[in-house]
């Protein structure tokens, strides 16, 4: 394994960059689904009851685990590779975002138990939720991939307010740049 296979906190060099494909086009303007999906802070949370002014999601394929090797080719898929470097940047911005009036919120496919594992691991102060029926990726037909059987949301960030999707950044890269970007946005648009 190399360096940084093992280090899922660096991003390799020369990743292959994600190219807008269109598929969220569809999401500007879209109401947040009244479903739940499963907590890492127990329980499950309805996106279309979230109270602060303004939601930042960001959805991500998955983060690595240390010990355990990514599917194989995962740095070879446009925009897969980059999730722990993604969180840790929303997680070092957490403050600013809630001073602006966001609540910051992640999602991916894996299973709640996988995300609280990486909570605690890198010591993220807000809910992850799972997706790992797919409920939601199928409910606004986010875009998504699959490797040795199993599907993956692509990475992107919806910003979401009184229920309705405000802003849409897709494609995300580099990911670990990306929650500054968000930040920049919310400045420039705060309620």
């Amino acid at each position: 394994m190399s360096d940084a296979a093992a280090n899922f906190s660096q991003l390799p060099e020369n990743l292959p960059a994600p190219v807008d494909d269109g598929a969220c086009r569809h999401l500007f303007g879209m109401l947040s689904p009244s479903l739940s999906l499963p907590s890492t802070a127990g329980g499950s949370r309805s996106l279309a009851e979230i109270k602060a002014p303004t939601a930042i999601i960001y959805c991500y394929p998955m983060t690595g685990k240390p010990g355990e090797p990514l599917p194989p080719g995962w740095d070879s898929i446009p925009g897969a590779r980059g999730c722990t470097p993604e969180t840790c940047s929303f997680r070092d911005h957490y403050q600013e975002m809630t001073a602006l009036g966001a609540e910051v919120l992640g999602i991916s496919t894996q299973t709640a138990q996988d995300q609280r594992e990486m909570v605690d691991r890198l010591h993220v102060p807000f809910e992850v939720l799972s997706d790992s029926d797919l409920a939601l990726t199928r409910a606004l037909n986010l875009p998504t991939f699959s490797i040795e059987g199993k599907t993956f949301i692509k990475r992107l960030t919806l910003v979401v307010r009184q229920g309705r999707i405000v802003q849409v950044f897709y494609p995300v890269f580099p990911p670990n740049a990306h929650a500054d970007e968000v930040l920049r946005w919310l400045s420039r648009n705060v309620m």
